[in-house]
């Protein structure tokens, strides 16, 4: 594999393209990668080619990478040796609905893209543009890696996997690295000199190793947070101090997963959450995208900055045998013992030229069990609505949903459900478009 060809489903996120494809240039031995970009918004199509053409360029790639843009996703697919993908379905607007609809209902969110009514509603109208990739790829390209950062990540690898029987399949996400990048800063170590390990459930993982030159820094943490009473404002924290051991994900994040925080008006105010917090994200990704394409169409120096994503790394690592580590949510199938089989967990995989090769972790600590088996059922049950064309079951995973459960008697989790249902309809798989009443 001299000149891997590389499918980026979903190109016209242009910023996070951008740093991929100068992570991906970064490495000699991918200069001469095909990047084969697709999308379904021209506009966005063109201003995603002309950034990758800028970075080839600026990296010295442009005399060996080729480029091409394809409005049709299976020209893009063909021959692929790896597919990024990177689709957010419905854009900012479904994004809006996410928090509008519920909203009005009393239930607060803060990202609204993992678990919550936000997180089930994005992975249905996600499915069906999964299920018709997957069945493209078996098609055009079989032997390929689908490297997936869409989300919700666990629900849509569990999809995947269930309904298309794809098993090169691996969903990637960058919050186990800048947890430990930032813990590390936080305790004065640097972070090429720490040793850690994680496990859990994508968004929702734990440090259980976290050691410098054979020495637990979880008591220096400790002795921080006693110190300094900003920290123990911060969710995660909390978290950490109650469960006795660090969550991998943001405190705007990690909030959404629980019962005890968002609920409340007391701990918003102590944890200082911002509700809401994600469509300034979305106001923030629409500004980036326009002064990226402005930049482009008017020749203004752009600026090239890598990223250090898996998906790059885990491409030359394949292309080169280079081994690695990195963390990857895959099918639990015996990963975590104490977590459900058919559960998608998050552990550290070895990368070499034989592919990605998830390592077993053990058991989990039982009350960090207990809260990533309360995400699982919730996830299983949403896949389960997609998979047997069952409407029941989306109101169920809401039920299951403890964010959820916690704010709203379950006549008004229906009504709700039912409110999202007549939003979303048009991107939803026909027999879940079914209104269910109290």
């Amino acid at each position: 594999m001299n000149h891997p060809k590389i499918a980026f489903i979903g190109a016209g996120s242009v910023v996070f393209t951008q740093g991929l494809l100068a992570d991906l240039f970064a490495f000699p031995e991918l200069k001469g990668a095909h990047i084969a970009l697709h999308d379904i918004d021209p506009e966005r199509l063109t201003t995603a080619q002309a950034a990758a053409d800028h970075i080839a360029e600026h990296l010295g790639a442009h005399a060996t990478a080729t480029v091409t843009g394809h409005a049709d996703r299976r020209e893009a697919l063909a021959g692929a040796d790896f597919v990024i993908n990177i689709v957010q379905v419905g854009m900012g607007e479904a994004t809006r609905t996410d928090f509008e609809v519920p909203a009005r209902h009393g239930v607060r969110q803060t990202i609204g893209d993992t678990l919550g009514v936000g997180g089930i509603f994005r992975a249905l109208r996600t499915f069906p543009l999964l299920k018709a990739l997957g069945d493209d790829i078996a098609e055009l390209c079989p032997e390929a890696w689908l490297l997936n950062y869409t989300n919700p990540m666990a629900m849509n690898i569990q999809y995947l996997t269930e309904a298309t029987g794809l098993t090169r399949v691996v969903g990637l996400c960058h919050s186990v690295y800048w947890t430990m990048r930032d813990l590390a800063e936080l305790v004065n170590v640097p972070y090429e000199e720490i040793t850690y390990r994680a496990a859990g459930v994508n968004h929702q993982a734990w440090v259980l190793r976290f050691e410098h030159q054979g020495s637990d820094l979880y008591p220096r943490l400790d002795e921080l947070i006693a110190r300094d009473a900003q920290l123990r404002r911060r969710v995660r924290v909390d978290m950490y101090r109650r469960l006795g051991y660090y969550p991998t994900e943001t405190s705007e994040h990690s909030s959404e997963y629980v019962p005890w925080y968002l609920h409340h008006d007391s701990e918003i105010e102590r944890l200082r959450l911002p509700v809401g917090a994600y469509l300034g994200i979305v106001d923030e990704n629409v500004a980036a995208y326009h002064h990226t394409r402005d930049a482009l169409a008017t020749g203004e120096p752009l600026t090239v900055e890598g990223t250090m994503e898996y998906a790059p790394q885990i491409i030359h690592s394949i292309v080169t045998g280079t081994p690695r580590t990195v963390y990857g949510n895959v099918p639990n199938h015996g990963l975590i013992d104490n977590l459900p089989g058919h559960g998608v967990v998050e552990v550290p995989c070895l990368v070499d030229a034989s592919g990605i090769q998830p390592t077993r972790a053990g058991s989990l600590p039982p009350q960090l069990a207990a809260l990533n088996r309360a995400y699982l059922s919730m996830n299983d049950l949403v896949v389960r609505a997609a998979i047997d064309d069952e409407p029941r079951h989306i109101r169920q995973a809401a039920m299951t949903d403890p964010a959820t459960a916690a704010a709203l008697p379950v006549e008004q989790i229906w009504r709700l459900c039912d409110d999202m249902v007549r939003a979303h309809t048009d991107r939803l798989q026909p027999a879940l478009r079914q209104l269910l009443g109290d």
